[in-house]
């Protein structure tokens, strides 16, 4: 992977317009997600929670674990049929779980969601509970014999074409990305590498940024999947701040496929393009119709800005340095005038 060129003034000014002029002060630089037919598809989610060691980890996990599972059924609309669960023990909530997480259940219940879903169906699997490194393998700890990275990418395979999202939240998380990066295939993970291996607080925030709603950075009604990451790292960031320690996780995005993640995608590197407009809900956050005709207009302007955005990212490698930095420039500007807009008509003020 090249070196990453750092913005330029002009792009550096553009982002610090759409942070704090677009969205007011907040969870970081998020371009507005575009909502269109391409993100509207049918979305699966499979929660895996590996082993506690005692019963404060084994309560804290299953409350993460919960709390995605009922947004997942109830506000997000992915309906029973769609969110699995498998757990340590199914015993302790039969409502919720319907599996028991050893390796051969990931992988069935793996293969049971290929076999149920279209070709185009979003399968989103987050990960929960303790991770290691051993014979230079990491790993995530369940019943039974461990999953490895390796065997998990493997698994995937059987999913085929369709887009796929991996939060890896254990310790030692960032040991798999290598093993998992597709292209096409969004994967998150809590560390950076399978040497940080103290208990990461990144699912703990990753679960608020899909349940509390303080991660929809552009107001569209619902997360994508760079809006949650990016606010699961920033408060990671805040919380050890705020309580005056090392900072002892570096969580990682990787959604181009070329293995490397990204701290801060994507105004740090490559990736971010495919998070971006990768969602856990299905269908639009915003009403299929808009009452108000200006704002609709608004919207449509929005969404075709955006889409002139991901379409320059795709030509970058064509372009010089200079022009791609000035047209960037010029369209981030718009966007941020443009948002500004439209939460002034929604009535959320400048």
């Amino acid at each position: 992977m090249s070196p990453i060129r750092p913005p330029s003034p002009g792009v550096r000014s553009a982002l610090k317009l759409l942070l704090f002029g677009g969205f007011g002060a907040g969870a970081g630089f998020i371009v507005p997600s575009t909502v269109s037919s391409a993100t509207a598809q049918e979305s699966h989610l499979l929660v895996v929670v590996g082993l506690g060691g005692d019963e404060e980890h084994r309560d804290r996990f299953h409350g993460w674990a919960g709390r995605l599972v009922d947004a997942a059924v109830g506000p997000l609309g992915l309906g029973s049929e769609r969110v699995h669960y498998l757990g340590e023990r199914p015993d302790r909530d039969p409502e919720r779980i319907d599996g028991r997480s050893t390796r051969d259940g990931v992988s069935e219940r793996l293969q049971m969601i290929a076999g149920q879903s279209p070709n185009d169906a979003h399968v989103v699997l987050i990960l929960i509970g303790h991770g290691s490194e051993r014979d230079g393998q990491a790993r995530v700890n369940l019943p039974g014999p461990d999953l490895t990275a390796g065997e998990l990418g493997q698994m995937l395979e059987g999913l085929g074409d369709r887009p796929t999202t991996v939060i890896q939240t254990t310790s030692a998380s960032g040991g798999f990305l290598e093993a998992l990066s597709r292209e096409g295939r969004v994967i998150m993970t809590a560390t950076r590498s399978a040497r940080e291996g103290n208990e990461p607080r990144f699912p703990e925030h990753l679960t608020a940024a899909f349940t509390d709603g303080g991660a929809d950075t552009d107001k569209d009604g619902r997360v994508s999947m760079l809006e949650a990451f990016t606010y699961a790292r920033l408060e990671v960031v805040r919380s050890h701040e705020q309580d005056g320690i090392l900072l002892t996780e570096h969580a990682l995005l990787d959604d181009n496929g070329d293995g490397v993640g990204s701290p801060a995608p994507p105004e740090d590197g490559e990736d971010g393009a495919v998070a971006r407009r990768r969602f856990l809900a299905p269908g639009s956050g915003r009403p299929g119709v808009v009452a108000d005709p200006e704002l609709a207009g608004l919207y449509a302007r929005r969404d075709s800005l955006q889409a002139e955005v991901d379409a320059l990212r795709d030509e970058r490698g064509t372009m010089t340095a200079e022009a791609y930095e000035s047209r960037l420039e010029a369209l981030l500007v718009d966007l941020a005038l443009l948002t500004r807009e439209i939460r002034a008509r929604e009535g959320g003020g400048e």
